[in-house]
C-alpha cells in the first residue's frame, strides 16, 4: 500500500468485503472483518494514507472513489449484521423454549380467569346503565385514600381498613390503596359534574383469609353527582343492578350503616345465591350476603374536592367484585379463587 493507488484496489477491497460478508457465521467474525478493511490499519485507512503521494487530479478521482467505497462497505457490513443478530436471536428463543405440553397427553385451552371475567360482565352491566368506566393506581397517596375521603390522621374510621404503609416518602404518606375510592377523588378533581362513573381495581387489606374475606381483592365503585340525586335513587339503582346481573330471583336490602365518606350510610345485601335465603354456612344463616357499602356523598368530600355541596348532590356504592364472583357460582368459600385449582376453574 506504499505506492500509489488506482482505483481498481478499491474495487478489490469492495469486492472482498461482500464475500467476507457472505462467508461469516457471528457477529465476533464479521467485527474482525471490519476491522481488517475499516480499522485504524485496516485496507481502507491505509489507502487514505497514500493519497497523498498522489498528483492533485488522481489524488481528487482516487478519495471520492474511496468514500464511495468506504460507505458501501459499511453498509454491506451493517446489513449482514443485522441478519447475524436476528439469527442469533431466533436461535436463542429456540434454545429457550419450553415445552408445556402436558405429558398426559390432555391439552386445556387457557381462558380468562373467573375474577376477571366478572369484572367485565359487571363492566357491562354498568355501561348499559349509563355509567363510564374509569381507573386508578393501586399506589395511593395517604390524602387521596383517606383525607379526601373524610378520614383525617387519627381518625377512629381508620381502624375499618387494615391498611398496608409502603416504605416511601414521611411515615405513613402512601398505601396500597383499601378501596376504590380514591379514584372517585381523581375523577371529580379533573372532571367537573355531571359524573356517572363506576371504578372496578385491585385493592389490599391485612385481611384473614376466610370464606368470604381475601387480603387481595377486587372491588367496584360507583359515583354520581348531579343535580337532584337523592338517596330514592341510590337504592333503585342497586336493586337495578342486582336484579340484571344476578337475576330476577335475587334482589337487594339496605341496612342503616356508618361510612366517613357518605351520609347517610348503608350496607347493601342481596339474597344469598348458595341458600336463595333459606340460610347456609356462608350467609351465617341469615339468608342475606352483604355485598358492599352505599350512601349519599358527605359534603366534607365534595369540598376537598372543590365540589359545592349546596349546588350538587350524588351518591356512591362499592361492593367486592370476587364476592360478586363467588355469589354469582354459588362458590362457598372466596378462597377457591387463589388457589387456581383447574378442576375448579374448568367448572367456572
Amino acid at each position: 500500500m506504499n505506492e500509489p493507488v488506482g482505483l481498481g484496489a478499491l474495487d478489490s477491497v469492495l469486492s472482498r468485503a461482500r464475500t467476507a460478508a457472505e462467508e461469516v457465521t457471528t457477529a465476533a467474525e464479521l467485527q474482525r472483518v471490519e476491522t481488517e478493511l475499516l480499522g485504524k490499519h485496516g485496507e481502507l485507512t491505509l489507502v487514505q494514507r497514500s493519497l497523498g503521494s498522489l498528483d492533485p487530479e488522481q489524488r481528487r478521482h482516487t478519495g471520492r472513489r474511496l468514500n464511495e467505497v468506504r460507505r458501501q462497505v459499511e453498509e454491506v457490513l451493517a446489513e449482514r449484521r443485522l441478519l447475524l443478530r436476528a439469527a442469533e436471536r431466533a436461535q436463542r428463543l429456540a434454545d429457550e423454549r419450553l415445552d408445556l405440553t402436558e405429558v398426559v397427553g390432555l391439552r386445556r385451552r387457557g381462558r380468562v380467569h373467573v375474577v376477571e371475567r366478572t369484572r367485565q360482565e359487571l363492566e357491562d352491566v354498568f355501561v348499559a346503565m349509563g355509567f363510564a368506566v374509569v381507573e386508578g393506581p393501586e399506589v395511593e397517596t395517604d390524602w387521596h385514600n383517606f383525607e379526601a375521603l373524610n378520614i383525617p390522621p387519627a381518625h377512629p374510621a381508620r381502624s375499618m381498613w387494615d391498611t398496608l404503609f409502603l416504605d416511601l416518602g414521611p411515615p405513613e404518606s402512601v398505601v396500597l390503596r383499601t378501596h376504590t375510592s380514591p379514584v372517585q377523588i381523581r375523577l371529580m378533581q379533573r372532571q367537573a359534574p355531571p359524573v356517572y362513573a363506576v371504578m372496578p381495581g385491585r385493592c389490599y387489606r391485612r385481611d384473614t383469609p376466610d370464606a368470604r374475606h381475601i387480603p387481595t381483592f377486587h372491588q367496584i365503585e360507583g359515583l354520581v353527582v348531579d343535580h337532584g340525586i337523592s338517596f330514592a335513587e341510590l337504592a333503585g339503582t342497586i336493586e337495578t343492578f342486582t336484579t340484571a346481573y344476578f337475576g330476577q330471583d335475587i334482589h337487594s336490602r339496605l341496612r342503616p350503616s356508618y361510612f366517613p365518606f357518605t351520609e347517610p350510610s348503608a350496607e347493601f345485601e342481596i339474597t344469598c345465591t348458595i341458600c336463595k335465603g333459606a340460610g347456609c354456612r356462608t350467609c351465617s344463616n341469615t339468608g342475606w350476603i352483604e355485598l358492599g357499602g352505599c350512601g349519599m356523598v358527605d359534603p366534607a368530600v365534595f369540598q376537598a374536592v372543590g365540589i359545592d355541596p349546596e349546588v350538587w348532590t350524588g351518591f356512591a356504592f362499592g361492593f367486592g367484585i370476587d364476592r360478586c364472583a363467588q355469589m354469582r357460582h354459588e362458590l362457598p368459600d372466596m378462597r377457591v379463587l387463589l388457589e387456581n385449582d383447574v378442576r375448579i376453574l374448568e367448572q367456572l
